[in-house]
């Protein structure tokens, strides 16, 4: 008698990790609508036959990740974080140490990228990074349905409690959005690890409530202020110049390392008042708060300091760091014995209770604290800036980076855009792992890793064959297949398509390559349809004024296109004093393929993107970048 296996969709999902996850997401759905949706199609299986077709398909897949089971770093992915947050191939429980995030903050505002155009100058064309706006759709009742009968059960009834008060509007679309991400985020946080959330004053609170019953209120650590600019001019209202970066633990032992910033000039001044032949100090002290009855409650040199309240607390720190002390078996009176011989005990004229002697120089600095007004934002024109609106300093970054993960810990950035915690982990000497929804972004952090450290960085969610390049152009979002496409020869996208303005150019790439140094440009365009030799004509027609057009396709060219290629002749490089063609056509599978633009080495001609400094990784003392 024949046994039938019976399965639904979701049981089938959660089977094996071997399953795509493009079939495991459409499985998901569909099993949501039906959950007995692919019983039809399993009934039809034999348990032998349904057998043999998982080991077939688990050692097919297994080929294309020959590290299954090694969680990747140092990675770009590209997609939605939140598909890829929940792929428990790419991040299991408790694989990463660090989580910043800098998300949209539902200002309603279209944030673009200002690209350098020939010279550094700014380009008049900006190209759309993202909407920072978040709408009441279907994707958003959605998700919020997830979230309330999936989540947490506190998370989903503070979800439920904020939608019935504020109903379906886009401050609740929003919420809905980071909070199905941040559960995602704690699942994936180590026990010692730390999330820090940037944001602005008009969605903090509403995160915090969200953050508090995910992490729970006893693992909030800081709402820390950053001064973000010196000047704001407010209607009727204090000028609002501050973000709010809210920090929480995933519990008690999480990591810290102590931090400090520079004494300025007027601290010094006012506070290092005394000198000896050692040098300039201030007093600090020696004793804590509160009786003790163990060594640290002890008389030392005939000093009692319980007779007032206090125990000796005696800074270890300086021992083993300054002096080079071994302190594992002395006592509390030892250790104040070897402050004195290396004359770090200051003796008072009047009072009993002697003072430590914090030397400028052996002193480690101001410990940071929650409001940051020494770190500035980028001027228009710093060195640093690469015209990506919200960018953030990397010195911000750094910081928080080395105050909560240690070099080898792994970083997560999961709206990443120009990638600035990612240089920062790279700098630092952690390993990174950064995600965006933007081939833009994608490109632009690409082009900053290799810039800043010669990394040719690997990205995943990207095509790379024929096939996958068809499906990113039968996507909604044209642009994302545009974007990607340019990508693979370094090219910049043109601006927002406007009627009339740059006709047939949906990328460029300048360069230089003669004596005056008077720059030139090749310009590209991208075809996801269907091609014909009237679009040759046409690229001619545009790039007759330029030094030489690029024509990308992911459908095969003509014979006539090929022709009329050829019959445009030829640029001439005065500098590499050679001729390459003036019209060339690229097929995506030749891109992927390792095909590239026969132009002048962009090496040294490239001034397509703003340049990325270089930066060195951290070797013992942190490192300034090489200016």
């Amino acid at each position: 008698m024949r046994k039938y296996f019976y399965l639904t969709p979701c049981s089938l999902v959660n089977l094996t990790p071997c399953i795509p996850l493009s079939l495991r997401g459409r499985m998901k759905e569909r099993g949501r609508n039906n959950e007995r949706g692919l019983r039809p199609l399993l009934d039809a299986l034999l348990w032998g036959d349904f057998i043999l077709d998982v080991a077939r398909m688990v050692y097919n897949y297994s080929k294309t990740v020959p590290e299954m089971g090694i969680m990747k770093t140092n990675v770009l992915y590209y997609g939605d974080n939140l598909e890829i947050l929940r792929n428990n191939e790419y991040f299991p429980d408790e694989c990463i140490d660090l989580i910043y995030l800098d998300p949209p903050f539902n200002s309603k505002k279209d944030y673009n990228i200002l690209f350098k155009e020939n010279g550094g100058v700014e380009s008049e064309a900006q190209i759309q990074a993202f909407t920072d706006s978040w709408h009441w759709t279907q994707s958003a009742q959605d998700t919020y349905q997830d979230v309330v009968i999936n989540g947490p059960d506190k998370v989903s009834k503070l979800i439920g409690a904020l939608h019935e008060t504020l109903g379906n509007n886009d401050v609740m679309a929003y919420l809905v959005m980071m909070t199905a991400r941040l559960i995602e985020m704690h699942r994936v946080l180590k026990p010692t690890g730390s999330l820090y959330l940037h944001c602005d004053p008009t969605a903090s609170h509403y995160l915090k409530l969200v953050l508090d019953q995910i992490f729970g209120p006893a693992n909030f650590r800081n709402e820390i202020v950053w001064k973000r600019t010196s000047a704001h001019s407010g209607s009727k209202r204090w000028g609002p110049v501050h973000d709010v970066i809210l920090l929480y633990s995933k519990g008690n032992n999480f990591t810290w390392n102590s931090t400090y910033t520079k004494y300025n000039k007027d601290y010094i001044k006012d506070f290092y008042k005394f000198e000896d032949e050692i040098g300039i100090y201030q007093l600090g002290d020696l004793t804590g708060h509160g009786i003790r009855r163990g060594d640290s409650g002890k008389p030392w040199r005939g000093i009692d300091p319980n007779t007032v309240g206090r125990h000796w607390a005696v800074p270890n720190k300086i021992l083993k760091d300054t002096l080079g002390v071994d302190i594992t078996s002395l006592s509390v009176q030892d250790k104040l014995d070897k402050l004195d011989e290396a004359g770090f005990v200051y003796w008072p004229t009047k009072g009993k209770i002697p003072r430590l002697k914090r030397y400028y120089g052996e002193d480690f600095g101001v410990p940071i604290v929650d409001v940051i007004t020494d770190i500035y934002p980028m001027g228009s024109h710093a060195r640093e800036r690469l015209g990506y609106e919200t960018q953030k300093p990397l010195t911000l970054l750094e910081r928080i980076i080395q105050a909560s993960s240690n070099e080898g810990d792994i970083v997560l950035d999961p709206f990443c855009g120009c990638g600035t915690a990612v240089v920062a982990a790279q700098k630092l000497n952690r390993k990174w792992i950064g995600i965006d929804v933007t081939h833009l972004a994608i490109n632009l952090m690409r082009n900053r890793l290799k810039d800043s450290f010669n990394i040719k960085a690997e990205v995943i969610g990207e095509p790379v064959d024929p096939a996958g390049a068809k499906e990113l152009a039968s996507q909604p979002d044209k642009y994302q297949f545009q974007w990607w496409a340019l990508g693979l020869i370094g090219a910049r996208p043109a601006g927002e398509k406007k009627k009339g303005a740059d006709k047939g150019i949906d990328g460029v790439i300048s360069f230089i390559d003669d004596p005056t140094s008077k720059p030139k440009r090749a310009i590209v365009q991208v075809k996801s349809g269907h091609v014909h030799v009237k679009d040759i004509r046409e690229l001619k027609d545009v790039s007759s004024k330029e030094a030489m057009g690029i024509f990308i396709t992911l459908e095969p060219p003509t014979k006539d296109m090929q022709v009329e290629a050829v019959a445009a002749g030829y640029y001439h490089s005065p500098i590499w004093d050679k001729d390459y063609p003036k019209v060339q056509i690229l097929t995506v599978e030749e891109l992927l393929h390792g095909k590239t633009a026969d132009m002048p080495p962009l090496t040294q001609t490239n001034v397509t993107f703003a340049k990325a400094q270089k930066i060195k990784s951290k070797e013992g003392e942190q490192p300034s970048l090489e200016l």
